[in-house]
């Protein structure tokens, strides 16, 4: 579940005109000596590894706040009352804005102070994180039991069975079903939905530009060693941004306006909601703090010394490109480059808006044709698929089928899943790199990681267990819940069906919905060492003492979730190992030309294809498992209950879907690469080089021109 990296050649850059012309005529003024830009800005700002610190940092921020919806989604859920399917839509529109606008970034790339853009991008994203703390501030308080009446202290009396109340079962919460109320709800959810996409927006510019920013000013032979420190700092940011989850939901969510009685709740009881948006805040302070030096950066730096002793010393030698121009010698003229180069396909950056709009949907239907690329995408779609489903919601499944709380859940992911998936990475492009592996032993790596993890898949369909008795609920996710679903032994109590106060009876191991629905009458509070245990006595539907525990029965099986977490773990980094490898595979199996926008739509259709779907379609699985919804003015809101076998086979069953998928379509390109190196022996040596099949075959000693990364 590492980061997406976008294109690294977002907008390819156009050498300079002569070797000591570094800097940009709008920081010389004029054409003045570098100096006077030198005078006015720190000298700190003109260091390319100042530059690659910052951004970093910034990117390790917006990764953190990106994902850190992910780590409370289900706190998210029942504050608002939304359902899995509604809050996998919230997490994915994160990826719209970002979808609509990366393939233009292809386009801006040499065209803007890119500086300057990733600080404005970064800035819109410090609002948008503050923007989704809006609906905390502009929401009523927190009530976690909604049949008090706001004048009494919650949690109270007003969930016992009381025959000779005089207020009839299911009207309490009609009062408050107004349509102010149900415009309030809708305006919280549509600000949370503005403020996911202008995450998206305004992450953007960040990476591409950020890393073709590095890659124009680094030393050639320096660039890789920054952009290995750079993705290293970013892929920490989805653990961070669980580890701040973790802490966050350990505090209440009214923290900030705590009620004078204070709270009957610990973070163990099923209605606690933590304070989902601190982790907002502080993540946008954060964000802002990393975008502000971006604003004293130029529009272009010197390159560092070595590279120019180096262009002084070879500038008569053209032979080897460099990674940001592959075409020409400083001297060559731009239009001569794109005469030489198919003017309609190379993306240079006198191209105007109509042409690159008119060159666009060539390159993609002829990079769409080429059989390589379009199965390790799709394979890359399946694994994407798996993870942006499993980083969604894996914290939500832990917390139901274990019956521990979203902090612990958070904790074990940030812990142990994010760090095996960033070791799946590292340990893949390292035996990339040692290996020299070919195109052909590049799609053999992909299918033993695919494969191997398929297999550590399977033994989590049997790591759970069964949903523990809950009387009267029957256990049809079509049925609505009312009162006569409840034991008769309470119809005379005129419990509210809308009430949700969980009870546990320690004997049997049955739980009711409040204790109204136990039967009770009264309520004891014992001091303990540490808190107060709250019991409920004289219950007439339960045997022996009458006897029940606040807060729901605990999981039989929650000693089970460091194995599972540990699988979890384990197949994240075999799936993470086929990372680097088949970007190789995309890399070298499309032309030259075509690279940059290559990588540019592998990343949308990722995007398209995986990100922004996925998280909807098994936040629609786990809601076909529920068997106990609450209701908010007659509409589902959250659920209460799941079928845990039920949620169990389809979550993982989704998983296992994908993987097979991935590993079906890497087996595909297997079988063609090995087809392909077959026909390629059988041919004369004197065979054309610039054939496709065998630019996939020959590495890049023998053919720098196609296969050069």
């Amino acid at each position: 579940m590492g980061p997406r990296i976008g294109p690294a050649g977002e907008g390819p850059q156009m050498p300079d005109k002569d070797s000591k012309a570094t800097m940009d005529t709008e920081d010389t003024y004029g054409g003045k000596a570098s100096s006077e830009p030198q005078n006015l800005r720190p000298r700190v700002f003109h260091s390319i590894k100042f530059f690659v610190l910052c951004h970093s940092l910034l990117q390790l921020a917006q990764l953190m706040i990106s994902g850190y919806l992910k780590s409370s989604i289900s706190t998210v859920e029942k504050r608002f009352g939304l359902s899995s399917q509604t809050s996998g839509l919230l997490a994915a529109f994160n990826e719209v804005g970002n979808t609509a606008l990366i393939v233009f970034v292809s386009y801006f790339g040499s065209r803007v102070h890119r500086p300057r853009m990733i600080g404005c991008g970064a800035v819109l994203v410090a609002l948008a994180g503050l923007l989704m703390t809006l609906p905390h501030f502009i929401s009523e308080p927190y009530r976690y039991d909604h049949s008090s009446p706001e004048d009494m202290s919650q949690d109270s009396e007003a969930s016992l069975c009381l025959p000779m109340t005089s207020a009839p079962a299911p009207t309490p919460s009609n009062d408050s079903c107004s349509s102010y109320t149900e415009a309030q709800h809708l305006g919280v959810v549509g600000i949370m939905f503005i403020a996911q996409t202008l995450l998206g927006v305004g992450g953007v510019p960040i990476q591409p530009f950020g890393i073709s920013y590095i890659d124009d000013f680094a030393h050639h032979s320096n660039s890789p060693l920054y952009l290995g420190i750079l993705f290293a700092v970013t892929m920490m940011g989805p653990g961070m941004a669980y580890g701040l989850g973790s802490l966050m939901l350990r505090l209440y969510v009214d923290i900030d306006r705590m009620p004078e009685g204070g709270i009957n709740l610990t973070s163990k009881d099923p209605r606690w909601v933590g304070a989902w948006w601190l982790g907002f805040l502080i993540s946008a302070g954060m964000v802002a703090l990393a975008a502000s030096p971006y604003f004293f950066f130029p529009r272009e730096m010197p390159k560092e010394t070595h590279e120019l002793r180096c262009r002084r010393k070879f500038l008569a030698d053209a032979s080897s490109p460099v990674s940001k121009g592959e075409n020409s010698p400083s001297e060559q003229n731009p239009g001569e480059s794109l005469k030489k180069q198919d003017d309609l396909v190379q993306i240079a950056p006198n191209l105007s808006v109509i042409k690159f709009i008119k060159v666009f949907p060539r390159v993609l239907l002829r990079t769409l044709r080429h059989p390589i690329f379009l199965l390790v995408v799709l394979s890359q779609v399946c694994m994407s698929c798996m993870v942006a489903g499993m980083a969604t919601f894996l914290p939500k499944f832990l917390e139901r089928q274990f019956s521990i709380t979203a902090s612990y859940a958070n904790l074990l992911i940030g812990g142990l899943t994010i760090p095996s998936a960033i070791v799946g990475i590292v340990v893949g492009g390292v035996l990339v790199k040692r290996l020299h592996l070919s195109p052909m032993r590049c799609g053999a790596l992909c299918l033993l990681g695919s494969l191997l993890c398929l297999l550590f898949n399977l033994p989590l369909f049997f790591i759970g267990c069964s949903t523990h008795q809950i009387a009267g609920i029957i256990h049809q996710p079509s049925t609505q819940p009312g009162l006569e679903l409840f034991p008769g032994c309470a119809e005379p109590c005129s419990c509210p069906s809308d009430d949700f106060n969980p009870v546990c009876d320690p004997s049997t191991r049955v739980e009711y919905i409040t204790p109204c629905h136990a039967g009770c009458t009264s309520q004891v509070a014992q001091e303990g060492l540490d808190k107060s245990q709250v019991f409920y006595t004289n219950c007439s539907c339960v045997s022996g003492r009458g006897l029940v525990l606040a807060g729901s029965c605990d999981s039989a099986c929650s000693h089970l979730v460091l194995p599972f977490i540990l699988l979890v773990s384990l197949g994240a980094a075999l799936a993470s190992l086929t990372h680097t490898p088949s970007f190789m595979l995309i890399l070298r199996g499309v032309k030259k030309e075509d690279k940059t926008l290559a990588v540019g739509i592998q990343f949308m259709l990722l995007r398209v294809l995986a990100w922004m779907p996925s998280p909807v379609i098994h936040g629609s699985a786990i809601d076909t498992t529920c068997v106990h919804w609450a209701l908010s003015c007659g509409r589902r809101a959250v659920c209460r209950y799941y079928d845990h076998d039920l949620l169990r086979n389809r979550f993982i069953g989704l998983q296992f879907f994908f993987k097979t998928g991935s590993l079906v379509c890497f087996a595909l390109v297997l079988a063609i690469l090995r087809q392909q190196s077959k026909e390629a022996g059988d041919k004369s040596t004197t065979s054309s080089p610039g054939l496709e099949q065998q630019r996939l075959m020959l590495g890049p000693k023998k053919q720098p021109e196609d296969s050069s990364v």
